[in-house]
């Protein structure tokens, strides 16, 4: 998800090879199998260009992580969740 959040364009699961490939020895295929679950989980979208698929995120990291934060909220009561939250805040403040 990194590679296609700082990318400005949909991208080839050959070109997210290529950059992943400076950091991890990660096989071509296993870029491949991984984009297109996260393109069924909806994470991801693609689109066919040509005969390659092209891949972008559906959310902006920011987005996606205030979802991860509202789902673990949504169990807790009112008040505990604006604690949650004022804790989070203080954190991120200092």
């Amino acid at each position: 998800m990194e590679v296609l959040w700082g990318s400005d364009r949909p991208l080839s699961v050959h070109e997210v090879h290529s950059a992943l490939r400076k950091e991890r020895d990660l096989a071509y295929t296993t870029i491949m199998t991984v984009l297109c679950r996260l393109t069924k989980k909806g994470i991801a979208s693609r689109q066919l260009e040509g005969r390659a698929w092209l891949y972008k995120p559906v959310a902006t990291r920011v987005d996606m992580v205030m979802g991860e934060i509202q789902d673990l909220l949504s169990g807790l009561p009112a008040t505990e969740q604006s604690a949650a939250l004022e804790r989070i805040a203080e954190k991120v403040a200092s």
